[in-house]
């Protein structure tokens, strides 16, 4: 393990859900110099903007969290935005790191990145054979080439830059708008505003048959120094150069009925769930193989049920700012 609490650190994405996580994660350890940037102050799409950043700072690690992210509905109907943002966000931020001298590197992906019937659990090794799932596909090919991306500047320049993949995340932070978020914080926001307006039923889409594997961004942001933190050697006696990637996750999954039976606890609602067999059930499992990552020292420490509580605890006192 190396940790250099003196290292300047750059978290691109700070004000996201995983970037905050981080953030906390390297202060609770003691880093010295974080470096954080907003919109406001820097735009990752604007190429010249990020190079200027990165040599006016001199990095020694970068966190990239920055990305943009969506459920289905968002997916769906900007898949434009989805591919050309993320692709210009990791090529303008993996570009910088290498010219201007940053030797270490995480980039952050996602579950999506394998084929819509890869077997399962997923592992590693399922990338690139076969066709990935249509409604966020664009989304999950920037994700391919940001890991490509890493690997190549390894490949060619002797660069130690990483990448993670992560399940389903959710958590402090999380985007809980009514239309564009994942499948926890939507289902917080619609259990919670059915408590408030004493609505008995709650209606959810799907069969509830689907099996998805959830991970709290807390646990994330601890798998995500674990990685960038490991020695090169421990890292690539458990990866390959063109196959470098790492998932995180718990390795356990509950079907869509159980999540929402939780958060029905959790949230109070102790009226009826409705499960609307009419709307699409997506892909039947998305669990991950997480026996890289136990194999290179860490595991997840987070039981589904609590990070919900921690989340739910969030979202109500964030209040009416993440309610618009």
């Amino acid at each position: 393990m190396v940790r250099n609490l003196s290292s300047r650190v750059f978290v691109a994405g700070h004000r996201g859900m995983v970037g905050s996580a981080i953030v906390r994660r390297l202060q609770a350890l003691g880093y010295e110099n974080i470096v954080t940037a907003g919109r406001d102050e820097l735009n990752l799409l604007d190429q010249a903007a990020v190079q200027g950043f990165f040599g006016a700072h001199k990095f020694d690690q970068v966190y990239l969290a920055a990305a943009k992210v969506g459920g289905i509905h968002a997916n769906n109907t900007y898949p434009a935005e989805f591919i050309y943002d993320n692709l210009m966000i990791e090529a303008n931020v993996v570009q910088a790191a290498h010219v201007t001298g940053v030797q270490k590197l995480l980039f952050l992906g996602s579950s999506c990145i394998y084929p819509k019937h890869a077997d399962q659990p997923m592992k590693e090794d399922a990338l690139l054979t076969g066709v990935l799932e249509a409604t966020n596909e664009p989304y999950a090919v920037a994700k391919i080439a940001g890991i490509k991306l890493c690997e190549s500047y390894n490949r060619q320049y002797g660069r130690d830059y990483r990448s993670v993949m992560p399940t389903n995340l959710y958590g402090p932070n999380d985007n809980f708008h009514p239309d564009n978020s994942h499948v926890i914080p939507a289902l917080l926001r619609r259990f919670h505003e059915a408590v408030q307006q004493g609505v008995r039923e709650v209606v959810i889409w799907g069969s509830g048959t689907p099996m998805r594997e959830f991970l709290h961004v807390d646990d994330m942001a601890s798998a995500s120094v674990h990685v960038m933190e490991l020695d090169n050697s421990a890292y690539a006696a458990n990866t390959k150069p063109m196959l470098s990637h790492i998932n995180v996750g718990t390795g356990v999954d509950c079907t869509i009925r159980e999540l929402a039976e939780t958060v029905a606890r959790v949230t109070g609602f102790d009226g009826k769930l409705i499960f609307d067999s009419a709307k699409p059930d997506g892909t039947p499992r998305k669990l991950m193989d997480v026996s890289r990552l136990k194999a290179l020292g860490w595991q997840y420490a987070i039981e589904l049920e609590d990070g919900l509580r921690d989340a739910y605890r969030w979202f109500v006192r964030a209040g009416a700012d993440v309610r618009a």
